[in-house]
C-alpha cells in the first residue's frame, strides 16, 4: 500500500450544489472549531449528509439518474456545468440510495475514490458499497486517458460485487469520452438559483416573504452565480443578521449581503489603490488578517509585519506621529466597546486579504515568515489564531502556494517543547488535508515526511494526530499506512503512533486485515530489518486489539507469521492474551484451535506453546485456567498427533515435552 488509498469521505458542513473552485472539509475529533470558523467543508458522513440534503435542490436529470442507480451493480456517470452542483447531486444520489436501501444502518461503505491510481489495495468492493469518483479536477485529455481507463477497471469491480458508483465527469472534454461510457451517462441541468438561496435561508429560520427576493440584483445573482456562491450569499445574510451591526429587518441583510458578494473586491481594490503609504497599506492588512483580536495585538501584529518586511522604523517618537485610532479611522476600521477590531462593512477583511495575496505576490513569503511569528502573540486567544491560520491558508491555496501552509505546520511542529504538540501546526495540517484542490498534495507530504528521512518527535506528533482525527475519519486506508511507517521509528513519539494505529486498526475488521496483511508482507526477508514489523504484528495479534467478535481467519494469517519466526520471547504476551480471554469468555475458545492450526504442527512451535500454558497457569490457584490450560494442552496433543501420524516418528506427549 503506498500513496494513494481509497478515500473514505465524512461530513458535508459547506455549500450544497458545490461548483468550481476549492472546499475544505474537516474530519474528526476536535475539528468543529474548523466549522465554527465557517470554513466551507463537503465532507460526507450519515449525520451531515442528512443536512446537505435538507439543502439540496433537484437538478433537472436527477430522478433519471436515481432511476439507474437504484440497480445492483450500476454505474452513473453525471456531465453537468462547472458550477451546477454536480459533485453536490452525485454525493445526494449516493446517498438517497443508502435511505431508500438501508445501507447506512447496514454497515456498507461510502467512500470517494482517488482519481488516479498509485496503489497496491484493490479496491475490492462489497455488495452494497457506494462510491463517489469526482474527475471534474481534469483539464488535460491525457490525464482524462488514464481517468477512463481506471474507472473501466473499477466499473467492472463494482459491477461484479453488485455495488454503486456514481461518477463526476470533467467538462470541455466531451469530445475524448469513451464510446462506451455513453449508455450509462445522464446529463444534469443547473437548479432554480433563487430555490437554493430560498432552501438555504429557510434552514437558517430566516423570516422573510417570497417577495423579498424580488430584486434584480439578487435575480442576477441567481441566473449567474456557481451554487457555491448562492450558498455563500446566504450564509452571508445570517451573519449580517447575527452581527447585530446591520439593522434588524431581512432586507437590510440581504442588501449587505448582496454588496459583499458583488461590490467588495472593487472596493478594496481602490482603497489600496488609495493608500500609497506602507504603514497604512500594513495596518489595512494586519487587520484584514486579524480581525475581531484586540486592539492591542493588532497593532503588534502590524509593527511585526512591518518589520518582517523590512520597512524602517518612523525616526519620529511615537508621541509626534498619528496616533493608532486615527489611523484606523481613516482606513475605516472600528473598534468595538470590547476593544476588538473589526470593518465597518460586511465581510469586507476578506475582500482585502484576497487582494493583497493577489496582487502582493513578491511578499507571500514575508507573510508566511510574519504569520510563522504572529500567531504567537500572547494576547490572542485560541478563537483567534484559528481565525489566522485559516484566513492565512485559504489565501495561500487560493494563490497555489501549499508549501506555504506546510512549511509553517513543519515550523511550528519542530518548536514544540518536550512531548507537547503545537496545535496551530495540527490546524493547519487539518485544514491542507480538507482542501478539495490541494488535500493530495498534502497527503503526499505526509508520505514523504513519514516514510523517510530525519523526523522531529514534535512533527511526529502532528502527523500522528492528524491521522488519528482526520485522515482516519476521511482516509483510513492512507491513515493506516502512514500511522505504520511512524510507529517502525525510534522514540517517544513513534510509542504514540503505533498506539494510534493499533487504535485505528482495531476500530474496522477490514483496517485490521489491511494492517495484518501489510505487516506480514514486511517481515519477511531479513530478520533484523523485520524485527520492528514482527513485534508490531505481535501486538496487534493479542486479544484485546482484535476486533470483536474475533475475526479468527485474519488471526490466523497473523499467528502463522509469528510462530514461523523469532524471537519466541514475543509469543508469550501474545499467547498469555489469548488464554486470559478464554478464562474470561467462553466463547472465544476457538483461539485455542486456531492457535495450535497455525504453527502447522511444527514440534518445536508446539513445545514452546506448551511451555506458555504451563507457565500461565502455573502462576495463579484458579480453576479456570487449570481448565484453560489443559484444554489447550488438549489441542496440541492432537496435533503432535497428526503430525507423527502423517510422519510415521514415534508419538511423543505433551507430558514427555514438559
Amino acid at each position: 500500500m503506498t500513496e494513494q488509498d481509497h478515500v473514505t469521505v465524512n461530513d458535508p458542513r459547506g455549500p450544497v450544489n458545490n461548483g468550481e473552485g476549492h472546499q475544505y472539509v474537516f474530519y474528526g475529533v476536535g475539528a468543529d472549531w474548523m466549522i465554527r470558523k465557517g470554513v466551507e467543508s463537503l465532507q460526507i458522513t450519515r449525520e451531515d449528509r442528512v443536512r446537505l440534503a435538507d439543502r439540496f435542490v433537484r437538478p433537472v436529470g436527477f430522478r433519471v439518474a436515481a432511476d439507474r442507480l437504484a440497480k445492483p451493480g450500476s454505474v452513473v456517470l453525471l456531465t453537468a456545468p462547472p458550477g451546477s452542483g454536480r459533485r453536490a447531486a452525485a454525493i445526494m444520489l449516493l446517498h438517497g440510495l443508502g435511505e431508500e436501501g438501508g445501507a447506512d444502518e447496514e454497515g456498507a461503505r461510502f467512500e470517494e475514490l482517488p482519481a488516479t491510481d498509485k496503489d497496491e489495495t484493490p479496491l475490492a468492493p462489497g455488495e452494497g458499497d457506494r462510491f463517489l469518483l469526482d474527475l471534474s479536477g481534469i483539464a488535460d485529455e491525457e490525464a482524462y486517458a488514464k481517468a477512463q481507463r481506471l474507472l473501466a477497471m473499477r466499473r467492472s469491480q463494482v459491477q461484479k460485487a453488485e455495488a454503486h458508483m456514481v461518477v463526476v465527469l470533467p467538462s470541455g472534454l466531451e469530445h475524448t469520452h469513451a464510446p462506451d461510457l455513453e449508455p450509462h451517462t445522464v446529463t444534469l441541468g443547473r437548479p432554480r438559483g433563487v430555490a437554493v438561496v430560498t432552501r438555504y435561508l429557510r434552514m437558517d429560520r430566516m423570516a422573510f416573504r417570497s417577495a423579498d427576493l424580488g430584486s434584480a440584483d439578487l435575480q442576477r445573482l441567481c441566473d449567474r452565480s456557481p451554487m457555491r456562491e448562492l450558498a455563500r450569499l446566504a450564509g452571508l445574510v445570517r451573519a449580517a443578521r447575527d452581527s447585530g451591526r446591520f439593522g434588524a429587518d431581512f432586507a437590510g441583510w440581504l442588501d449587505q449581503a448582496i454588496h459583499a458578494v458583488t461590490d467588495r473586491a472593487d472596493e478594496a481594490g481602490r482603497q489600496v489603490a488609495m493608500v500609497r503609504s506602507a504603514p497604512e497599506r500594513a495596518l489595512l492588512l494586519a487587520t484584514a488578517v486579524f480581525e475581531e483580536a484586540r486592539a492591542d495585538t493588532v497593532y503588534e501584529a502590524w509593527h511585526g509585519l512591518m518589520r518582517t518586511v523590512r520597512h524602517a522604523e518612523e525616526e519620529t517618537t511615537e508621541l509626534a506621529r498619528t496616533d493608532f485610532g486615527e489611523r484606523l479611522a481613516a482606513l475605516g476600521i472600528e473598534r468595538g466597546p470590547d476593544g476588538r477590531l473589526r470593518f465597518g462593512r460586511l465581510a469586507y477583511a476578506d475582500a482585502v486579504r484576497t487582494y493583497f495575496w493577489a496582487n502582493f505576490p513578491g511578499v507571500r513569503d514575508d507573510l508566511r515568515d510574519w504569520i510563522g511569528h504572529a500567531t504567537g502573540l500572547r494576547g490572542l486567544t485560541t478563537d483567534d489564531r484559528v481565525n489566522v491560520i485559516v484566513r492565512f491558508g485559504e489565501r495561500s491555496l487560493a494563490v497555489g502556494r501549499p508549501d506555504h501552509l506546510f512549511d509553517l505546520v513543519v515550523r511550528w511542529a519542530d518548536r514544540a517543547a518536550g512531548a507537547s504538540i503545537d496545535p496551530r501546526a495540527v490546524a493547519a495540517l487539518e485544514l491542507g488535508l480538507s482542501h478539495e484542490r490541494f488535500g493530495g498534495w498534502f497527503r503526499r507530504r505526509m508520505y514523504e515526511c513519514a516514510r523517510s528521512g530525519p523526523l522531529s518527535d514534535g512533527l511526529a506528533r502532528v502527523l500522528t494526530a492528524a491521522c488519528l482525527q482526520t485522515l482516519g475519519a476521511s482516509h483510513p486506508d492512507q491513515a493506516m499506512v502512514r500511522l505504520h511507517y511512524l510507529a517502525v521509528r525510534k522514540g517517544m513519539a513513534a510509542g504514540e503512533a503505533r498506539e494510534a494505529l493499533l487504535d485505528l486498526a482495531g476500530r474496522d475488521r477490514r483496517l485490521y486485515r489491511l494492517l495484518i496483511d501489510r505487516l506480514r508482507d514486511r517481515t519477511r526477508g531479513q530478520p533484523h530489518a523485520a524485527e520492528p514489523q514482527l513485534r508490531l504484528l505481535t501486538e496487534l495479534l493479542r486479544s484485546d486489539r482484535a476486533p470483536d467478535p474475533p475475526p479468527w481467519p485474519d488471526l490466523f494469517l497473523g499467528w502463522e507469521t509469528v510462530f514461523f519466526q523469532p524471537p519466541t520471547e514475543l509469543w508469550i504476551p501474545l499467547v498469555s492474551s489469548w488464554l486470559n480471554a478464554v478464562a474470561g469468555d467462553s466463547t472465544r475458545e476457538m483461539a485455542l484451535d486456531v492457535m495450535v492450526g497455525a504453527t502447522h504442527c511444527r514440534a518445536a512451535a508446539l513445545h514452546r506453546l506448551y511451555a506458555i500454558a504451563c507457565g500461565w497457569a502455573g502462576g495463579s490457584h484458579h480453576s479456570s485456567r487449570a481448565a484453560v490450560a489443559a484444554l489447550f494442552w488438549q489441542h496440541i496433543d492432537h496435533a503432535q498427533y497428526a503430525r507423527t501420524e502423517s510422519t510415521g516418528a514415534g508419538p511423543r506427549t505433551t507430558e514427555e515435552a514438559r
